[in-house]
Parts: C-alpha cells; sequence; structure tokens
C-alpha cells in the first residue's frame, strides 16, 4: 500500500507533489487543529486533538505540521 493509500485510509485527505529530490504528501488536518507529529524508525504518528495515527512503513520520511497542514517529505527513490 503506497503511503497516500494509508493516509487516505485513516481518513486523511492527501496531495502528492513530486519533485526531484523528494516525493511531499500533504493534508489539511483543518482549522484550529491541535496536532503534532514525530518520526519513530519507519512511522509517522499524528497525534490531533483526541486522535491517533499511526503510518508505518515510511523509511527515511521526515515530517512537520505548521497551521493543521500535514507534510510528510520521503526520499524520491522510495
Amino acid at each position: 500500500m503506497s503511503l497516500k493509500e494509508k493516509l487516505t485510509a485513516e481518513g486523511l485527505d492527501v496531495r502528492r507533489r513530486d519533485r526531484a529530490e523528494a516525493v511531499e504528501f500533504v493534508a489539511d488536518l483543518g482549522p484550529g487543529t491541535d496536532a503534532s507529529v514525530d518520526v519513530v524508525g519507519d512511522t509517522v504518528i499524528v497525534v490531533s486533538d483526541d486522535e491517533q495515527y499511526e503510518i508505518t512503513g515510511v523509511d527515511g520520511a521526515s515530517a512537520s505540521i505548521t497551521n493543521g497542514v500535514l507534510t510528510i517529505d520521503v526520499e524520491a527513490d522510495r
């Protein structure tokens, strides 16, 4: 299952952007969302209000949340 499919399965509306050095996945968690994200090994963990999403199998990812927008960058060859 692709990362986009995994995020969609968690109920997130996701966009994918292909760049030269990375693939970027972006999901809007909604206005006023109190959320945090962390990457542990090959797992991206998103905690939003009273929900938690764990997306596994994402080697070499970096992730951030700004103003309720989740961004996950994965090296282009993955």
